[in-house]
């Protein structure tokens, strides 16, 4: 049997016949489509920079956001929220700042249960003040479009049209004050958490 003959016979004729014409079938699997993509840009990514004077030039950014005291935590309750401004007293600057009685992520406090995060919908900026739900532990929906997000999740989309995560306000604790320190996460509206 020739070569040609033992491709055709482990095949069906019909994609034999494609093969021929050229026609009909996608001769590459999306597995090998995404690893040869992901294999070009990597190699173009490192050609590209590899050696070069401009890898020195490009500068980096940090961004330092002023310490602001917020709360006690001994003042704090369970499910009671309490809205503040932060990074600044700018647009979309509401925040807000809550015990949940379950631990969260990057929750602060002996049972690292205490959160902060922007009051804002990444979705279109609705308003999100007023919309913390303790029994879900979640804050929305949002009056626009109905996005909820998630506070023991870092602040994650459950459901809604929002295609990012709340802004969480980073926190510090000193003895029995909580201080706003920074922001994980960009809010609505800005292009920099510090410059609206």
């Amino acid at each position: 049997m020739s070569e040609k003959q033992k491709v055709s016979a482990d095949q069906p004729p019909q994609v034999d016949a494609d093969r021929k014409s050229g026609g009909g079938k996608c001769m590459m699997s999306r597995r090998d489509f995404l690893l040869t993509s992901g294999m070009t840009v990597a190699t173009v990514m490192v050609v590209i920079n590899a050696g070069t004077s401009q890898a020195h030039e490009i500068p980096g950014v940090v961004s330092s956001y002023p310490r602001k005291w917020i709360a006690k935590l001994s003042d704090l309750v369970v499910d009671e929220p309490v809205d503040f401004l932060y990074p600044d007293e700018g647009a979309y600057a509401d925040s807000v700042i809550v015990k949940l009685g379950v631990r969260a992520g990057s929750g602060i406090g002996p049972t690292e249960d205490v959160v902060a995060f922007n009051n804002t919908c990444t979705h279109q900026g609705g308003p999100l003040s007023g919309t913390y739900k303790g029994d879900t532990k979640s804050l929305g929906a949002c009056p626009l479009h109905l996005s909820t997000y998630d506070l023991t999740r870092h602040g994650i989309l459950i459901s809604g049209q929002a295609y990012q995560s709340l802004p969480q306000v980073l926190l510090e604790l000193e003895g029995d004050d909580i201080y706003a320190v920074g922001l994980f996460g960009l809010i609505f509206g800005r292009y920099d958490n510090l410059q609206g």
